[in-house]
């Protein structure tokens, strides 16, 4: 199917998310669509998957003109998009999610399913448990169940937003073969959204490239990296080094911590984390490294052992008393675990306020949510709601709403579905507050990164935190090693 976008333009009140964006996208090829976080990739991808209309411009497939009023309008035409947070049922099974909206019976087919299911998933190399609860599954397997169910919904252009943020390099492989396969047997029209120019330049052949609102260029890959860093901003950004800092006495120790879930045991846990160190998690999804950070959170309990922050036992301690002694959290799901759609960014600032008050002054938390999205470049205003955020300013808006001073922050994939400039600058922001004595506890699956801002790294392999390493004496390579069981 090829596909061509006229003059597409898409306004918000005063903002110009997409001004006049033309381009053309030829069947059996990946494209890459790139730029800076609110740069108008996301709006552009929504509308040509149906998610909203145009204000103005033009769709072609296979030149036929086309407009979408859903996103199953879309799909029914050959186009579907997956997004960045898998539009899933978590309470429900594998089945039920594959088969929502697809079979509108009272009696629904479920060996018809099944059978269908485990064709697609071996096509492409998936590991899909059909009676497996959502919640269960990594956000691997989420991302694979929504590619079958736009597969067998008839997709012939699909449209992959950040999909490789929070996954394992095992699923990422997987995935990129799919969309080899999807594209040369089958002749597809990939798009992939990625501020990860690595997994660009190895994956497609083309990369349009947008700035506030504009195509501002196409390229043709493989190519520098700095080329599409350059058109992206305009300029090369400065990239800062990470600042030494003298750490103090221990803020989080963790002793003979052990926690047991129906499907995983994380045995023997000791860990000491100091004043104003950063700490690095490094293991597959799943390895047991997100069970230690929500005990530490007060999300669930240990089977045994004790947890000590700030020289106090919080064993046990639930979310909020964990907050109010002086924790923050910031969690991968965002829409699921740490904002609310529908609210607004002004409205989600009054609920991450530690004091709770009758009256709530509305004047006072707009001019201060004014200030914070200046300060951590959020591409928003105090009324625009969560969902109506890129990816990207959804996680600066996560940032802005933590509360100052803390003792001890806990971050999941911080820089997820930021581009370079402004992860660079959200780590510039954490680093600010080592000086207020708070450590930092984060998860990430880019072993580079994790290297890059860690002062000591803890590696989790098969649920047991099998070594903790100096940042500055290991690499990614054995790490990666580390991870993968071998010593």
């Amino acid at each position: 199917m090829r596909v061509e976008l006229r003059d597409i333009r898409k306004y918000f009140g005063a903002v110009k998310a997409n001004d006049g964006i033309s381009l053309t996208l030829e069947p059996g090829k990946i494209y890459a669509l790139v730029g800076e976080n609110g740069a108008g990739k996301s709006t552009l991808m929504k509308i040509l998957s149906g998610y909203q209309p145009p204000t103005g411009g033009e769709i072609l497939l296979d030149d036929q003109p086309a407009r979408f009023h859903s996103p199953a309008d879309a799909l029914a035409k050959g186009v579907g998009m997956l997004y960045q947070d898998p539009l899933d049922m978590p309470p429900f099974r594998v089945i039920d999610n594959y088969l929502l909206g697809r079979d509108s019976r009272l009696v629904l087919d479920y060996k018809t399913a099944r059978d269908e299911l485990a064709q697609l998933a071996a096509r492409y190399g998936f590991d899909i448990d059909p009676n497996a609860t959502i919640d269960s599954l990594s956000m691997g397997q989420r991302q694979q169940l929504e590619l079958v169910r736009l597969l067998a919904g008839g997709a012939q252009v699909l449209i992959l937003d950040e999909p490789t943020t929070g996954i394992s390099a095992e699923q990422k492989e997987v995935l990129f073969e799919s969309m080899r396969t999807m594209t040369r047997e089958e002749g597809k029209t990939v798009i992939l959204v990625s501020h990860k120019l690595e997994e660009v330049q190895e994956l497609c052949i083309h990369a349009y490239v947008l700035r506030r609102g504009k195509l501002v260029g196409a390229q043709s890959l493989p190519c520098g990296n700095e080329i599409l860093v350059e058109m992206m901003f305009g300029q090369m950004p400065q990239r800062s080094r990470r600042p030494l800092f003298q750490l103090g006495q221990p803020v989080l120790e963790l002793r003979d911590v052990a926690i047991s879930t129906y499907e995983l045991t994380v045995p023997d846990i000791n860990l000491s984390v100091r004043a104003g160190e950063v700490f690095g998690f490094a293991g597959l999804e799943g390895s047991g490294q997100r069970l230690v950070m929500q005990v530490c959170a007060g999300l669930m309990a240990p089977s045994k052992g004790q947890v000590n922050v700030g020289g106090q036992d919080v064993t046990g301690w639930g979310y909020h008393r964990m907050q109010a002694h002086g924790m923050g959290y910031v969690a991968a799901g965002r829409l699921e675990e740490g904002l609310v759609a529908g609210l607004s960014l002004t409205e989600h600032l009054v609920l991450a306020r530690p004091e709770k008050k009758f009256f709530i002054d509305w004047k006072g938390n707009e001019a201060e949510m004014t200030e914070r999205i200046t300060t951590y470049q959020i591409v928003g205003r105090p009324e625009t709601t969560a969902d109506a955020l890129s990816g990207g300013n959804q996680q600066r808006l996560l940032f802005s709403l933590l509360n100052t001073p803390l003792k001890l922050l806990l971050l999941e994939h911080p820089t997820r579905g930021l581009d370079v400039r402004s992860a660079d600058y959200t780590w510039q922001l954490l680093y600010q507050r080592r000086e207020h004595g708070t450590a930092i506890l984060f998860i990430s699956a880019d072993l580079d990164e994790i290297i890059a801002h860690s002062d000591r790294i803890a590696v989790f392999s098969g649920g047991r935190m099998s070594r903790v390493v100096e940042a500055t004496q290991t690499s990614a390579e054995e790490l990666g090693h580390l991870i993968g069981g071998q010593a």
